[in-house]
């Protein structure tokens, strides 16, 4: 394809979408042109290759605002940024919000993932005409769900779940979505005053900084400005907590470290693109509870010394980012963010920074080239973020839950905490009960309880259904069965299982289920959100689905027996050689599957 400069020019749209952003062009860059010698010499640029990191923004207005990124844009761009338009068009064909192609000023995004599918049947070949297939767009709790895109001059972003058929046609056509539900209906057990971390959900008012303070809001940043950042640091130690992302990693020694590099500047990002199918629970803290996420933020930011945050958002969650808005502008207005915090001279900001549909931008690294302008590919560790990260300096990158949870631990002291729990699985945690049970959301319970309980707390399983399956940990955890319903949700005793607790999905599959279409959805999952960059990934997870596709037309026992072989060789590959936790993991559900269900057995 040709991308060069004058394949194409930006309209008067597009103009004004860039320029919105970027403000009014004092230099651009021309690229190079050939002078009377015949050397190709560039002209201008030089105050324009700081601003890297403004491509990723900068191509969400132009999308916003036209619906999709012409060539003409991606030129306009490549003058205003100084990088090459391939460059530009390698990033915007990375997202999956994004389209190179002309499409309509609405889209309507139809989730076809594991929950949506499970609840309505609902697939690439069965959605209505003019509908767009998408992956998980984390409204598991009341799936079926829509997302519909408007763009324009303002952007209208609506979630319309559960949906049906006939309502997708209806907004297809043009017929705005209804109000969403309240965000306690996501809670089931709000208002309860003995929660934690749900405590505030569905009570206080999510944009009322003021309702937040009323309700112990701030108590914990003002205790740990008295404490000092050694202390806090001591305490979220002491505390025994880990990251409730998945990798469990302990969350006061990365503190620590961060701390202790001798570099002046440092940054932290909360990571806010739960994208794993069935997960949900970030969302609704971000939601319900905003305020609290800029608190702990600022607390983790004064403990490690860090000066600026960014909150890495999920571009599927329009209520999210609303209520973020909100609370970072009020809280800066009110002095809880800014210069010189409640008067203890610390300096922090935070920013937020949209995602555009990629859950390899879950992983840590990825992350930080997103956020600098390049394709969000996972970064080779060592170095490691906590000595080079973010722009090359020093990051701390922790997810919603785990960041909600040292406000806790602050006002209640790490000891406490550590007193919640198991021994090796400290503290509350959050899990995503979605599927066939009478009550899905979220649930806040301590480390221990066994899934059997959970599932009960969750009202039980759904009148006529009887249990086939329970997905933990999402896409990239495992599939358990009836029988290990007395497995206690504990990080040692999951992996003593087998299994894995992952990002906190709970996902129970009835009778109804095909456990064949589940399966060939995960490896197609994995398959479209391989970043490519390394090949035991980019072609494992490839062969991967189109092994699981043959199992399932299959009617030989020798070659049923040769493409499981195949599959448990690609497995192994892919947990042995990928380079981050997506190549990693892409097997475990579907090898749990074959060998804790015995889905292909006869």
């Amino acid at each position: 394809m040709d991308l060069k400069i004058a394949s194409g020019s930006a309209n008067t749209e597009e103009r004004i979408a860039i320029d919105s952003l970027l403000g009014a062009p004092s230099e651009t860059s021309h690229g190079a042109k050939r002078d009377e010698t015949g050397l190709r010499v560039a002209h201008g640029g030089e105050s324009l290759r700081k601003l890297r990191h403004l491509l990723l923004p900068t191509l969400h207005s132009v999308n916003d605002r036209v619906g999709y990124i012409s060539r003409g844009a991606i030129n306009y761009i490549s003058q205003r940024l100084d990088v090459a338009p391939a460059e530009i068009y390698g990033v915007a064909t990375f997202y999956a919000l994004f389209d190179t192609n002309e499409r309509p000023a609405r889209q309507v995004h139809v989730c076809i993932d594991l929950a949506c599918r499970a609840a309505s049947g609902c697939t690439e070949e069965t959605l209505p005409e003019g509908a767009i297939a998408s992956p998980c767009l984390g409204t598991c709790e009341r799936a079926p769900s829509v997302l519909v895109i408007e763009s324009g001059v303002t952007v209208r972003q609506e979630v319309l779940a559960p949906a049906t058929k006939t309502q997708i046609a209806e907004l297809v056509a043009g017929k705005p979505a209804p109000a969403e539900q309240s965000i306690a209906q996501a809670a089931p057990q709000t208002p309860d005053p003995s929660l934690v971390l749900l405590s505030r959900i569905g009570v206080v008012d999510p944009l009322s900084i003021d309702d937040y303070v009323a309700h112990n809001g701030y108590a914990a940043l003002r205790k740990a400005f008295a404490i000092g950042a050694e202390k806090v640091i001591d305490e979220v130690t002491a505390s025994g907590l880990v990251g409730r992302g998945g990798a469990a990693f302990p969350t006061g020694r990365k503190w620590a470290a961060v701390a202790s590099q001798r570099v002046k500047t440092r940054y932290l990002i909360c990571n806010a693109d739960e994208s794993e199918p069935g997960t949900f629970k970030d969302r609704v803290l971000l939601e319900g509870d905003p305020f609290a996420l800029i608190e702990s933020m600022t607390i983790a930011a004064f403990a490690t010394g860090s000066q600026h945050g960014y909150i890495y958002l999920r571009g599927e969650y329009p209520r999210a980012l609303k209520n973020l808005n909100n609370a970072v502008e009020v809280a800066r207005n009110k002095k809880y963010l800014g210069d010189n915090i409640l008067g203890s001279g610390f300096n922090f900001d935070i920013t937020i920074f949209r995602g555009a549909g990629a859950y390899i931008c879950g992983e840590e690294t990825a992350i930080f080239n997103s956020i600098e302008g390049y394709r969000g590919e996972p970064r080779n560790k060592p170095p490691f973020p906590v000595e080079v990260g973010l722009f090359g300096k020093p990051t701390v990158v922790n997810n919603v839950e785990t960041l909600l949870n040292v406000l806790p631990i602050i006002n209640n002291s790490g000891e406490k905490y550590a007193s919640w729990g198991s021994t090796g699985s400290k503290g509350k945690k959050l899990f995503c009960v979605s599927g066939a049970v009478k009550k899905p959301g979220v649930y806040e319970v301590t480390f221990g309880v066994t899934l059997r309980q959970l599932i009960d707390l969750a009202g039980g399983l759904k009148s006529g259904s009887s249990m086939q399956a329970v997905l933990l940990g999402g896409a990239a955890g495992g599939f358990v069965g009836p029988q290990d319903l007395d497995l206690e949700l504990t990080l040692e005793a999951a992996r003593e299982a087998g299994t894995t607790l992952g990002s906190g999905v709970v996902m129970v599959l009835d009778q109804s289920v095909n456990m064949l279409d589940q399966l060939q959805r995960i490896a197609a999952f994995f398959r479209d959100e391989s970043c490519g960059q390394c090949v035991p990934c980019r072609v494992g997870t490839v062969r991967q689905q189109e092994a699981l596709a043959r199992l399932v037309r299959s009617q030989s026992a020798s070659d049923t027996a040769i493409d499981l072989q195949l599959l448990r060789d690609l497995g192994q590959v892919m947990r042995d050689a990928s380079i981050c936790g997506l190549g990693q993991t892409a097997h475990n559900a579907i090898d749990s599957a074959l060998t804790r269900l015995k889905v292909f057995s006869a």
